[in-house]
């Protein structure tokens, strides 16, 4: 699986136990294929885990190490390193540590470059390297990551790049994100024989957002719908009036009723609501934040409006939920624990008309 050592542009991937593979492959088949295109072997990588064991990804798969974070550290400091990227999965927040952290930092200072994929760039937000820097991640855990780590700077897109940081949101995103490297080394050219081997016929832009509009059918390319949701979405601490909403799309009230009515089967007002509980569904099933906190952080001037709020969509209480909420804090404080095979959860509900 691994390049064969050499003079080249080394990437160190680092996978915690529960990473995604679909994401970590995706991001070191980029690297392969493009020392296909070039006709040599120019991308090296090398596989790390914190013990240098085996580690078991998401999917149940495993995936040998051929270094120890202790290895890997020693060899970064006395050989150059391209690259050294974090891939992170489920219940990330379990496998921060310090060592990681410093051997982050280090390589920070040694002006190493750095990545993230799915929610890798938690690890780098708590290493301290994020603050105030533009990154990006998995938008499941965007709500929670912004709420811990306050003097970052996360945004929904696919990937983003702010002085040799590189963070992507997961998913096929790598494809795009080691393409912008590769494609700043050996030109777009290269980058262009890359997706042709990989099939891929059109590639996003780092600024496209990463889903589509919540609950948005497939095919339905609306911009002034799009546009209407991608405000609400900026608004959720902040509710605006829906008037001002649809004033940013330059459509009236009426327009943006019928559009909501059309596709969603349900008013603007609902569907906003929505989104405000998806985002307070979000924090408490993946944060330790206090329910007065997160009913705040989602635009509620109070916790009874909150809870009626949130009981009418979700068919249960946020303090019922807390179950969810406490399961985070024991699993980071021992790691070692198990985690329970099944959790019951509230049925979601479709949205009333």
């Amino acid at each position: 699986m691994n390049a064969v050592p050499g003079p080249k542009s080394v990437f160190y991937f680092y996978i915690t136990p529960e990473f995604t593979m679909l994401a970590f492959t995706t991001a070191l088949e980029t690297l392969r294929l493009a020392n296909q295109v070039l006709g040599r072997d120019k991308y090296a990588w090398r596989i790390v885990s914190a013990d240098g064991k085996p580690v078991r990804a998401s999917n149940d798969l495993q995936l040998s190490a051929d270094l120890s974070l202790d290895e890997a550290r020693n060899q970064t400091r006395i050989a150059s390193a391209r690259m050294v990227v974090v891939c992170g999965g489920q219940d990330v927040a379990r496998y921060t540590n310090r060592n990681l952290s410093s051997w982050l930092r280090e390589c920070r200072k040694a002006r190493i470059s750095l990545g993230a994929v799915c929610t890798g760039a938690h690890l780098l937000a708590h290493a301290g390297i994020l603050n105030k820097r533009r990154c990006t991640i998995h938008w499941e855990n965007l709500a929670s990551f912004a709420e811990r780590f306050s003097d970052v700077q996360p945004s929904p897109q696919i990937f983003a790049v702010d002085d040799e940081i590189y963070t992507c949101a997961g998913g096929t995103a790598p494809l795009e994100m080691m393409l912008e490297i590769i494609a700043r080394e050996e030109g777009a050219g290269t980058a262009a024989a890359i997706c042709q081997l990989a099939i891929v016929a059109s590639l996003r832009d780092g600024s496209e957002r990463q889903r589509l509009p919540y609950m948005l059918p497939l095919g339905v390319s609306n911009a002034n719908l799009r546009k209407l949701v991608e405000v609400m979405e900026e608004n959720v601490a902040d509710p605006v009036p829906l008037t001002v909403v649809a004033a940013t799309a330059g459509i009236s009230r009426r327009q943006m009723e019928r559009y909501f009515r059309d596709t969603f089967n349900c008013s603007p007002g609902k569907y906003y609501m929505r989104l405000r509980i998806e985002r307070a569904r979000s924090l408490l099933r993946q944060t330790t934040m206090p329910v007065v906190e997160i009913a705040i952080a989602c635009g509620f001037v109070s916790a009874s409006h909150f809870s009626k709020m949130y009981r009418s969509f979700e068919g249960t209480s946020p303090h019922e939920s807390r179950a969810l909420r406490k399961q985070w804090p024991e699993h980071a404080r021992n790691p070692s624990k198990p985690l329970p095979l099944s959790v019951k959860t509230a049925p979601h509900r479709p949205l009333a008309a």
